[in-house]
């Protein structure tokens, strides 16, 4: 039973022994920052029934507690407010029991699965900034949920179909000279993206030369050479044109082989990956079902449409006039089938807010064809991420590439590691793993430390620092505390359970209230999806860590009964760090 819950109970004993009435629910609040104390019980509300005045209620049950358990050490009333003192042999045995469980952190299992689809890329161009944010968002929800005790499903869903992917391809056909990733040395999807770009700027191009001999923009869009040889090229793709499809495997095939070493790099892999191509036919039965039961109805030029006015989502197309497939339609078809694949009870898309009309029309359909699952899904909507101006603009001089980030960073954190002088051997492979654990702690700490519902701006140099609110802050936390248990160790000093009785500074005091609460943090962080939970609670703790190392002494404490909780304490703490760090998908060192 952890300390809030302990002392709910004994005020609630208290009330009934003092002045023999009862209270439904004892409620506590943090103790206000000018005040002494941990936890605050408001006296206010039992003035009614004990026809007494608020302090003389509140110093009652102060004495009770003191004197009828071990819980305090001290208490205050200021007014209607009683603030309570934890007392030491209290957070010694919490941290007694932190040190004794091993699975600290691992909720027990709920037996219920739960589908996480995320990064979604497209197969003309290689991943950006903003895949970046959704790829550690998908990856830290689905580590804080396993810890919830669900088993988690990494979804991903490839575009690798449709006329974007046309365009690199024709552009290739026709300028590509048979070039390959080996041969111009670029990564398969940088050599894709490369032609996405020149097939959008030479149609621009074919555009301005068609107003120019007197055709109106509108239909120059419509009727640009380009324009019908990609729609060609597309048709010849919907019917199994052999040279086309072949082109077709042979470009997504390189872009998989670019995908792969990006995904290596920041750390992220699925359970299972679904195609466009696989699945873009599905949801047709899905209407014709939908029809029958009157939750669609069609036009009399045939196309079937929803009406969501009721919710506020207008109409809808669910398929065309001429039996082709919306966006919406696959949708439904997939999601079906998601369902059908795995024993899941919930899924979540994580999907930038551009498409929060489209996921609250999906889910409203689902709702209304009687899906048995409908109330089970989620989309976990994102912001922007924008740049400081003039910083980083890709080749395209549009988006941020996540290569050139990357890079970027890993560079950063060598030179700022070098400058602070926090790495004995600069050039050794181990220092190169350091520079990139800091560079991807940095990336990811920083992402995914703001509510996603916000559009953010990332600013490399901010990301990275050593003292700030960031993820090198708390890795380089984690590799001092990791210093001292091995000196500990050298001096024979064992971090382990079964510590005695000592005197508690706050500091310390604090520290173990931190590490009590890591369970709840995980479960609130579980409940709203919110990974941004954890990196402040990580922050929190290596910060308080960082207060207790620089007032007290660890292992030049005389006292050996301190020494011997400080060790313990500092254990605990690299634990949990660690623990919440991988939460959010980031490893921390344990040297620097």
């Amino acid at each position: 039973m952890d300390i809030q819950t302990q002392l709910k109970q004994a005020i609630s004993e208290a009330i009934n022994s003092l002045f023999g009435t009862t209270v439904e629910t004892v409620l506590l609040q943090p103790t206000k920052k000018e005040f002494e104390g941990l936890y605050t019980f408001v006296t206010f509300p039992l003035t009614k029934t004990t026809r007494k005045p608020p302090v003389e209620i509140g110093q009652a049950i102060g004495l009770y507690l003191q004197e009828k358990t071990a819980l305090i050490s001290k208490f205050n009333v200021v007014q209607g407010f009683l603030n309570l003192s934890i007392a030491d042999a209290v957070w010694i045995e919490e941290l007694n029991v932190i040190l004794a469980d091993p699975s600290l952190g691992q909720l027990p299992s709920r037996n219920e699965s739960v589908m996480v689809e995320f990064s979604s890329p497209n197969t003309n161009k290689p991943l950006h900034l903003g895949h970046l944010r959704n790829n550690f968002l998908g990856d830290s929800v689905s580590w804080i949920l396993a810890a919830n005790g669900y088993d988690v499903v990494k979804a991903c869903l490839v575009n690798d179909r449709g006329i974007h992917i046309c365009k690199s391809m024709l552009a290739y056909q026709e300028f590509g000279n048979g070039e390959t990733p080996e041969s111009t040395g670029m990564k398969g999807d940088h050599l894709i993206g490369k032609y996405y770009v020149w097939f959008d700027k030479a149609y621009k191009q074919q555009i301005e030369e068609l107003i120019e001999e007197g055709m109106p923009k509108e239909e120059a869009e419509k009727k640009a050479p380009l324009l019908l040889k990609v729609q060609e090229m597309l048709r010849k793709w919907e019917q199994g044109d052999p040279e086309t499809v072949a082109l077709w495997q042979k470009m997504n095939g390189w872009v998989y082989e670019g995908f792969a070493e990006t995904y290596f790099q920041i750390g992220v892999s699925f359970d299972k990956t679904y195609y466009e191509s696989e699945t873009y036919l599905l949801g047709k039965d899905v209407i014709e079902d939908g029809l029958q039961k009157n939750v669609f109805y069609r036009k009399p030029d045939g196309s079937v449409w929803i009406d969501l006015a009721d919710e506020g989502l207008d109409q809808k197309l669910v398929l065309r006039a001429d039996g082709t497939s919306v966006y919406i339609t696959q949708d439904l078809g997939t999601t079906d089938l998601k369902f059908q694949d795995f024993p899941i009870r919930r899924a979540i898309w994580v999907v930038g807010n551009e498409q929060d009309y489209h996921f609250a029309v999906l889910f409203a359909i689902l709702r209304r064809l009687g899906r048995a699952y409908a109330e089970g899904l989620f989309h976990l909507s994102y912001g922007m991420v924008d740049l400081p101006s003039g910083k980083m603009k890709s080749r395209e001089g549009t988006v941020v590439d996540a290569d050139d980030l990357i890079a970027e960073m890993v560079e950063t954190a060598r030179s700022r590691t070098r400058e602070l002088g926090k790495i004995d051997d600069f050039e050794s492979e181990e220092a190169n793993r350091l520079y990139h654990m800091l560079a991807m702690g940095a990336l990811k700490y920083y992402l995914l430390k703001v509510d996603p519902k916000k559009r953010m701006t990332f600013n490399p140099e901010e990301s990275i620092d050593f003292q700030g609110h960031t993820g090198p802050f708390v890795q380089y936390t984690h590799a001092r505390i990791c210093s001292v248990l091995r000196k500990a160790e050298q001096l024979g000093h064992q971090p382990e359970a079964g510590l005695h009785p000592v005197e508690l500074a706050e500091s310390e005091q604090h520290v173990v209230y931190l590490l009590t609460q890591f369970t709840q943090r995980i479960l609130e962080a579980g409940t709203d999806y919110a990974p941004s939970y954890l990196a402040q609670y990580a922050f929190e703790l290596a910060k308080a860590y960082n207060q207790f190392y620089g007032e007290l002494s660890i292992l030049s404490e005389p006292d050996a009964t301190k020494v011997k909780f400080r060790v313990a304490l500092s254990k605990a703490v690299a634990e949990t760090i660690r623990k919440a760090m991988e939460l959010l998908g980031i490893e921390v060192p344990t040297k620097m």
